[in-house]
Formats: structure tokens, sequence, C-alpha cells
């Protein structure tokens, strides 16, 4: 298969090429090679902006398309239609934040998808983000039709994640000493190994699979204490020191000005109403076509193995300070 990836150096995009490659497959890089210079010397890397230098792609044609970094249905658009005849199957990224309701469980593809009251719209904001997201899912979905695949991770998670995400909780684990949580350990914790998600994808781009698909771990498979209580393990025997973790109640940490889900990640109050919605997504339809999840214990290990190779006093994107952390414990306890 001839494979052409849209992005492919920092993430997603960079695990596909892998697979890709470990699969056999010939594959063409499209970015703006503004990262990974040194990664896969072997591939064909064509440097150049989505908006404006598409005609680097005359001429040439390509089994298979996957579009990693489309935001804005004006830009996918200007991708899709250039590639309608030379591509014979189009895998666009997109997210299951395009649902305009996830409070309840178990939401699958069929459900209502957010819009916005103007579609010219391209500014990608919080309250934006889904519903351009669904537009660009339109946008594929016209211009490929049944050479379509529609793909809607969630909170994708391993190692090269530059989100500091769900990386929070391995290094936080690795760092030891008194780790802040929120209680009620059986929250959910959904989330999907972006090298599932690759090989997944890879797959499907071999199989020609249409249609739109979650791609997440089932919901209810990992709650939130087993996901830190693995963090930690898998820290501790990697040499990290040892931890104990305090939890604190939903309401306690909104006092002290903590952050839901990026200060504090993965976590959601439950007062909020996506706090269960958004952990038990549906992934049924990905399952029956072959979507598979190594256990969270080699996520764990692989995300902490490469994080504590990087800078430790690197600029975080997500995260809760250390001492901010300390604060709020203090005054957990001066509280109790």
């Amino acid at each position: 298969m001839r494979l052409l990836v849209i992005g492919g150096t920092v993430f997603l995009g960079r695990h596909v090429v892998q697979v890709a490659l470990e699969r056999g497959h010939e594959v063409v890089m499209f970015n703006r090679g503004r990262h990974g210079a040194e990664l896969f010397p072997g591939v064909e890397r064509i440097t150049g902006d989505r908006t404006t230098d598409l005609g680097k792609l005359a001429g040439r044609s390509f089994d298979a398309v996957v579009d990693t970094c489309g935001y804005v249905p004006r830009v996918v658009r200007q991708s899709a239609e250039a590639l309608r005849d030379s591509a014979g199957h189009y895998t666009f990224v997109s997210s299951v934040s395009v649902y305009s309701d996830l409070a309840a469980r178990g939401v699958a593809e069929d459900a209502p998808v957010g819009r916005l009251e103007d579609e010219t719209v391209e500014e990608v904001t919080g309250p934006t983000y889904g519903p351009l997201k669904a537009l660009c899912e339109d946008v594929t979905r016209e211009v490929f039709g049944e050479r379509a695949l529609v793909v809607r991770p969630g909170l994708i998670v391993g190692p090269h994640d530059p989100s500091d995400r769900f990386t929070y909780w391995p290094e936080r684990a690795w760092r030891g000493g008194e780790v802040l949580a929120p209680d009620r350990p059986e929250r959910g914790a959904q989330m999907i190994d972006v090298r599932d998600l690759a090989e997944w994808m890879v797959s499907a781009s071999e199989r020609k699979l249409a249609g739109t698909y979650n791609a997440v771990r089932p919901g209810g498979s990992l709650d939130f204490g087993t996901m830190l209580d693995t963090c930690i393990a898998v820290a501790r025997e990697a040499g990290a020191p040892e931890s104990s973790v305090t939890m604190v109640d939903d309401a306690f940490l909104l006092e002290q000005g903590v952050g839901p889900w990026m200060e504090l990640p993965l976590w959601i109050p439950l007062s909020d109403p996506m706090s269960e919605g958004m952990n038990h997504v549906s992934p049924e339809r990905a399952v029956r076509e072959g979507m598979t999840f190594r256990p969270f214990r080699e996520t764990a290990e692989a995300t902490l193995q490469w994080a504590i190779t990087l800078p430790q006093d690197r600029q975080r994107r997500a995260g809760l300070g250390a001492e901010k952390e300390r604060q709020v414990l203090d005054a957990w306890k001066a509280r109790a």
C-alpha cells in the first residue's frame, strides 16, 4: 500500500507512519517540516502547508490517505478535493468532542453532533472545536463518499504525547511523595493507547474500511483509581521513590481553584454532566471491526519510559504544579 500521511511527525501521525513501515508499506509524509526532522530517514517527505502547497502532490497517486491534523472544514476540503481522484481511501481523524451531548453513557456514532450557528467561523476554541471537527467530517464524507473513514478518538495517550495530559500521572508517580488525586476512585478514565489506534487505522486503510467509528477503550474497563495505582506501581518498579495518595473531594478541589481535566488531568467533577458520558463512549462498532486494546500497564510503562527521557524542567501543557499541589494538600489537612 502506498500511504500518504498528512502530518506524521508528532504523535498519532508518527505512530501511524511507524506501523505502516513495520507492515511493509510505502509511506509519504506531507507536513510543514517543523518537527521530527530526524525521524524515518528512509521515508519521502514533502514539505508544505496544506493551505497553500497542495500542488506539490499533483501527479502522485496513493492507495490511502491518513489526515491527522484537520481542524477547519475549509482546509480539510482543500486537501480532500486535491486528493479525490488520486487517492483510493481517506481517513479523517476527528474526536468524540463532536457529540452535542456527552451526559449519558454509551454514546454511539449515530448520536447528534454539535453545530455552529455561523459555519464560517474558523477560530478553534473549546466551544468550537467539536462542531468544527463535525463539519470536517461532513466535508470528508461529501468528497470521498464510500471511500471515507472517520475516526473519533477520545483521549489518546502513550509515548510522544505532546499534551502532557495522561503523561502527568506516570511522571507524578515517578517523583514519589504524597500525590493529590480526586476521591471516588471508581470514576471512569476512558482513553486509547496511540499504538492501538495507529495499528487499527493502518489496518482499516489496508481494508478500505468506510464509515464512522468511535476509538476508545470500552467504558468501565479502566477507572481512575486503577489508572493511578498502575502508574505508581510501574514507577516504583522502575526505581521511583515511594508514593502515597491523598484523595480529595471534588468540591474542595474546585474551592482551591484546581482546574478540571487540564490542570488535574483526566479529572472531571461528578457535578459536570459530562463526567459519566465522557468516560463511557461506546467503541462497539470499532471492536466489531477489529480494534483491540493492550493491557493498560503496557501503556503506563511505555509512557513513563519515554517521559523520563525528557527534560524535567520543560514547559508542560497540562498538569498541577508541585507548589500548588502542596498548597492544596496542606489546606486539605488543615481543614480536616
